[in-house]
C-alpha cells in the first residue's frame, strides 16, 4: 500500500504501477457528465474556470447530502466511460489523476501517457466507505447541477488501486 499525499508530485505518478493499491490524502474535485459539459464550454469559450485543473485530481462522483456531523454523505464512482469525450482535454491541461470505475478508451490511455498522469479505479458499491473518508465537502462551481456540481474533497486515507499508470499498464 502506498500512501500519497496530494497534490501528485512527478515522481510520486512514475512511481506507480497498473495494480498498485494506494490511499490518497489531500484535496480532489468531483465533477461528473454535466460539469464536464460546462467545463469543456469554459475552456472553448477561452474564460477561466472558478478552479485550478493543472496538477489536480477529478474523482467522477456526486457526493449524497451530509447527515448531521458528517462532511459527506456516500460518494461513490461513477462510471468513466461517460467522461470520455472530455478527459483528454482536460488531462491536456495539466489534471494529474482521474479516480473512476470501469475501463477508458485509448484516447484517453494515450493523454494520461502523454501528461504522465494516472486513473485510479475506486469500487462500485463502497460509496459509504469514500464518504466516511471526507472530511471537508465545499461545491466549488455550478451548483446550480446538485449532485453533478464540482465539490472540493479534503480526504484523508482514499482507498484506491491504479487502474491505468502513466507508462500505458493497465489492471484492464
Amino acid at each position: 500500500m502506498k500512501n500519497l499525499t496530494l497534490p501528485l508530485s512527478e515522481n510520486d505518478i512514475l512511481s506507480l504501477k497498473a495494480g498498485d493499491s494506494v490511499t490518497l490524502s489531500g484535496v480532489i474535485l468531483t465533477a461528473r457528465d454535466c460539469a464536464h459539459k460546462r467545463i469543456t464550454e469554459i475552456i472553448d469559450s477561452g474564460e477561466k474556470l472558478p478552479f485550478e485543473l493543472k496538477n489536480s485530481v477529478i474523482y467522477y462522483a456526486g457526493p449524497c447530502p451530509a447527515k448531521p456531523g458528517q462532511a459527506s454523505g456516500s460518494c461513490g464512482p461513477t462510471t468513466s466511460a461517460r467522461m470520455e469525450g472530455f478527459a483528454p482535454k482536460i488531462l491536456d491541461l495539466g489534471l494529474k489523476a482521474i479516480i473512476g470505475k470501469g475501463e477508458m478508451n485509448s484516447s484517453t490511455r494515450e493523454a494520461l501517457k502523454r501528461n504522465k498522469a494516472v486513473y485510479f479505479a475506486a469500487i462500485g458499491g463502497a460509496g459509504a466507505l469514500y464518504g466516511n473518508a471526507i472530511k471537508n465537502s465545499e461545491c466549488i462551481a455550478f451548483p446550480e447541477l446538485l449532485s453533478e456540481a464540482v465539490y472540493r474533497l479534503e480526504v484523508e486515507n482514499f482507498p484506491l488501486i491504479v487502474a491505468y499508470d502513466c507508462f500505458g499498464n493497465s489492471i484492464y
